[in-house]
């Protein structure tokens, strides 16, 4: 008995210490848990705090200033030439030979080249045989026609026999008149064999050479085989900011440099509008057309056109740095309300070194990137330091 009392005695605290470590170790464990859970949600929100501010692009900005009004109002323009045309093959056949390269000064209808068509004298040929021999079917028919109306009278025919030589004698001048058209067409045809200039002009683009085949048409690769340009009038065309183009008008008496003549003026007028605005860029074409007899303005060169007139629009002025150019043209970086960069195309005026005249794009009130970078898109998210007016940019602009 008194061993039972013992060994009851011995058991209790074991039990005791067993239970205490069941209820001890799983809360160690719970706790351990929500620790790791709690310590990695803040890792989470760390690294997700830290990538919103990777994300986000610190810049400063710059807010347009006016310029000085200015009653020279200058804009760049392309050159054209006052007509140009390429200059196909009518006819399929091979190049014979060629006459003129580029640079020669050709006139109206001068022989450029002439191309071997055998198919087309074949055809030529076999037309004017089927024509004679309609001709005699004809001269047949003339004779025959007469003398079934003599007959007749006598009753040595029927009616109907007359009646069928007068249809033939109809029928065979109609295949007569079909086979003369045949023949106009394929003579028509035949002089195509001579490749000769359109209008008075300079061959700017010689695209063939003997033995080349070339097909009618003018569709299709390689069938162009030169390009004429009359140049002693150039076409030249600029593109007027939306603010100006009220001023703009036939007859507005303008002035033109080019960079190959330097120290050179050249006289000009607009000659037509587009009379519409342009959606997309917010500008007007204008076309001013200037005389070239010396032939010294090359079509395709950039012009610096400078129109006078009184400007009711003064000119935003910006440093030169806010410039991003791009393959589209120049732009510049916009922050708008929520923060995020909008690139916009401009204008660009007179270039005053360290800043610029913005004729179209920017407004006052625009808040616009002082440096940006190359890596600047539509949409990225900034954070704007500081804004700060353009350094000195009316003094500069005026």
């Amino acid at each position: 008995m008194n061993q039972t009392q013992d060994l009851s005695k011995e058991k209790s605290p074991r039990s005791g210490k067993r239970l205490l470590w069941f209820l001890v170790i799983p809360a160690l464990l719970a706790g351990s848990a929500f620790y790791g859970m709690e310590t990695r949600q803040k890792q989470v929100q760390q690294l997700q705090k830290t990538t919103q501010a990777l994300d986000v692009q610190p810049v400063r900005v710059i807010h347009p200033e006016r310029g000085k009004s200015s009653p020279d109002l200058s804009l760049p323009g392309m050159m054209q030439a006052f007509s140009q045309s390429p200059v196909y093959a009518r006819v399929d056949g091979y190049v014979r030979t060629w006459y003129v390269d580029i640079g020669a000064h050709v006139t109206k209808g001068q022989l450029l080249a002439e191309i071997d068509a055998p198919e087309v004298d074949q055809q030529l040929n076999q037309a004017r045989a089927m024509l004679d021999q309609a001709q005699t079917s004809l001269t047949l028919a003339k004779v025959t026609a007469p003398r079934y109306q003599e007959l007749i009278k006598t009753n040595s025919v029927s009616q109907q026999e007359v009646d069928q030589n007068n249809q033939n004698l109809a029928a065979q001048e109609a295949n007569v008149q079909a086979a003369a058209a045949a023949v106009g067409r394929l003579e028509q045809m035949q002089t195509y064999e001579k490749i000769v200039a359109p209008f008075d002009g300079v061959i700017t683009e010689r695209k063939t050479d003997s033995g080349d085949l070339v097909n009618a048409g003018n569709a299709g690769v390689g069938r162009e085989l030169f390009r004429i340009s009359q140049n002693n009038v150039v076409r030249v065309f600029v593109t007027v900011p939306e603010e100006f183009s009220s001023q703009i008008k036939p007859g507005t008496k303008a002035s033109m440099d080019v960079i190959s003549l330097p120290n050179r003026k050249f006289a000009a007028s607009v000659t037509r509008t587009a009379d519409s605005i342009d959606i997309t860029s917010r500008t007007l074409t204008v076309e001013l057309d200037v005389p070239n007899p010396s032939g010294e303005l090359l079509p395709g060169a950039y012009a610096n056109v400078h129109f006078q007139l009184p400007l009711n629009v003064v000119s935003l002025v910006l440093p030169s740095s806010t410039i991003l150019f791009q393959t589209d043209g120049p732009q510049v970086g916009n922050v708008n309300s929520q923060s995020q960069i909008e690139l916009r195309k401009v204008t660009l005026g007179h270039d005053f070194g360290d800043t610029i005249e913005v004729l179209a794009g920017v407004q006052p009130a625009d808040a616009v990137v002082a440096n940006p970078p190359d890596s600047l898109t539509n949409g990225m998210r900034v954070v704007v330091e500081s804004a700060a007016p353009a350094q000195n940019a009316t003094q500069k602009g005026s």
